[in-house]
């Protein structure tokens, strides 16, 4: 049995690439950001203190000292900012961890001078301490040290977050929307495929590419069309202008010829023309299937009853009684016969000259698979691709070729048009094997 390749569909693939392609420019916008937003925050950071250290020591250098403690002690109950003095015993840890806070350090110190103390916390309490003085007193100015902080890593994970969530529902939105003139047509063609030519595409979109193959896609789906009116017509005839003649020759022969082996032998030519222009019609009949649960064993034992002569040909099926399968019975009875015929023309073993038949299946899932096989000489294995091929006969078959070369390619075609599949291979110990792949019924 052949394997499928699993495809990865076209808007499955775009999604992807867009994801991708978007994922990327989001994490270079994130490092973008994240640098540039660094140094105008630690530069607004500085500022902010330096502004508040800087008024606060020219209001205190300003009062006289006893304006001095009520502007301290007035300045002390405001939650944001308080000053105290600075003592010799304090104990304070410096400000300075990482990359951000050396910088708000250094920036403090370029504005307020080399001598100034920051510090993240003061005998036990926490916050932006920042140590100056005035008129040669130590201080301490204390902030809410929150407001100097950059950026957390939560906060980025939110918003970067936020904008692969877009990205994700933008990706789907653009995906859907690029591959839906591909989606109409492989639509469009699948029908055209299933014989209905009456699809099409919309001529007007905005898309010149688009608008173009969808033109062009109607064209040949009205030229379709025609042709197949033409060949339903061309079908209608060949009976009337082909059997009418062969007619009035076998009745010609009944009566004319006198000779009863040359008049046999005149008959067998005509049912042999008759069964090729059987074979043509098969082959060019209209792709419509009508499906339907289908008792195989029965069919199969109902075209098996059709080759009566065990001189010629033996059929054994051991296919269940109970089991079904969807299909067009007119069509997969037309399989099964044409697997016969090949096998009794060309599946005859070398010893007895018959050809043993043996149809047996196998479930598979949703799937049940019938192998017709023979006994013969098989095929050369570089040849089996070429037997469903129309007017093609294996090496095998070239000196009993008396049909019209057209048996299993009116069996694949049936099997797609029933949505099977039709594979072929030599049986370990000789002989050919057909694996018809059929729709399991419910």
């Amino acid at each position: 049995m052949t394997d499928k390749k699993v495809a990865l569909s076209l808007f499955w693939r775009t999604f992807f690439l867009l994801a991708l392609l978007l994922c990327g420019g989001i994490f270079a916008w994130v490092q973008t950001l994240r640098a540039l937003e660094s140094e105008p925050r630690v530069v607004l950071a500085a500022q902010q203190i330096a502004s508040l250290v800087n008024l606060s020591r020219e209001g205190m250098r300003h009062a006289d000292r006893i304006n001095r403690v009520a502007l301290v002690k007035a300045m002390s109950t405001s939650e944001a900012i308080r000053v105290l003095p600075r003592e010799p015993n304090d104990k304070f840890e410096p400000f300075e961890r990482d990359g951000f806070t050396n910088k708000v350090g250094g920036e403090l110190r370029s504005r307020l001078g080399p001598d100034t103390i920051v510090a993240s916390a003061v005998n036990g309490n926490e916050g932006l301490w920042v140590g100056f003085t005035i008129e040669g007193d130590p201080w301490w100015l204390r902030a809410e040290s929150a407001r100097i902080h950059p950026l957390t890593g939560s906060t980025w994970f939110v918003w970067v977050g936020i904008a692969l969530l877009a990205t994700v529902i933008g990706s789907v939105a653009i995906a859907r929307l690029i591959n839906r003139p591909l989606r109409d047509l492989s639509f469009a063609a699948s029908r055209i495929r299933g014989g209905e030519y009456e699809s099409r595409l919309d001529e007007n979109t905005l898309t010149s590419e688009i608008r173009e193959v969808n033109m062009g896609f109607n064209r040949m789906a009205r030229e379709l069309a025609k042709v197949e009116e033409d060949r339903a017509v061309m079908l209608a005839g060949i009976s009337h202008d082909l059997r009418t003649p062969l007619a009035r020759l076998r009745l010609e022969a009944e009566m004319s010829v006198s000779d009863e082996e040359a008049r046999r032998y005149m008959a067998a030519d005509i049912d042999q023309l008759d069964a090729i222009i059987d074979k043509f019609m098969d082959y060019a009949r209209p792709g419509e299937s009508h499906m339907r649960p289908i008792h195989l064993s029965m069919l199969i034992d109902k075209e098996a009853a059709a080759f009566r002569d065990p001189s010629e040909i033996r059929i054994t099926s051991k296919v269940a009684i109970d089991l079904k399968v969807m299909a067009d019975e007119v069509e997969l009875g037309r399989v099964f016969a044409n697997l016969f015929e090949n096998a009794r023309r060309y599946g005859r073993t070398t010893d007895t000259g018959i050809a043993v038949v043996h149809v047996s299946y196998v479930r598979s899932g949703p799937w049940i698979i019938c192998t017709v096989r023979d006994h013969g000489q098989g095929v050369a294995p570089d040849r089996l691709a070429q037997l469903t091929t129309p007017f093609f006969r294996g090496d095998a078959a070239r000196t009993a070729a008396t049909g019209a070369g057209l048996g299993l390619a009116i069996v694949e075609k049936a099997m797609q048009r029933m949505g099977g599949q039709l594979d072929l291979a030599n049986a370990p110990d000789g002989g050919l094997m057909l694996h018809l792949r059929l729709k399991r019924a419910p």
